[in-house]
């Protein structure tokens, strides 16, 4: 038996954007200063728009992979799409869907800078955060809207 799963394309989309802006506001004016010195990215230093657009692109494009997994994740959850019975409140699959991916894949990843590649807690807390907050907003953007 395999689950029914049905994507959104146009919420993975918003899904995308939605995680875009919150990065550009958490790594901006939230944690940008703190991020910057953590990285060790010399004051007042900034990038030109070309310099940027390497960086955006593949942000963008790994922001729309992880979108795309997580459309599939939060609907494994569902009983429904295993035709199992009925499904709980949607911010269930959203919250489950966001957590898992990011406590067995993403926080690994990130000790894993901190141990073999001299990264501070600092910024294992601030990337570890925003990772936590961007996968709940996709996974409750993708459980909400079907």
């Amino acid at each position: 038996m395999h689950p029914l799963i049905h994507l959104n394309w146009l919420a993975i989309i918003v899904a995308v954007i939605a995680s875009f802006l919150l990065g550009g506001l958490w790594y901006g004016p939230l944690f940008g200063k703190a991020w910057r010195k953590e990285m060790g990215v010399p004051e007042g230093v900034k990038p030109s728009g070309a310099e940027m657009t390497k960086p955006i692109v593949l942000n963008i494009i790994g922001t729309f992979l992880t979108a795309f997994v997580l459309a599939h994740e939060v609907q494994v959850w569902r009983p429904s799409s295993w035709n199992a019975g009925t499904d709980a409140s949607a911010a269930v699959y959203g919250f489950f869907g966001g957590f898992f991916p990011w406590l067995g894949f993403q926080v690994p990843v990130l000790l894993n800078a901190v141990a073999f590649e001299r990264k501070s807690w600092k910024l294992f807390f601030i990337n570890a955060a925003y990772l936590f907050i961007s996968l709940q907003l996709i996974g409750m953007i993708l459980s909400y809207w079907r």
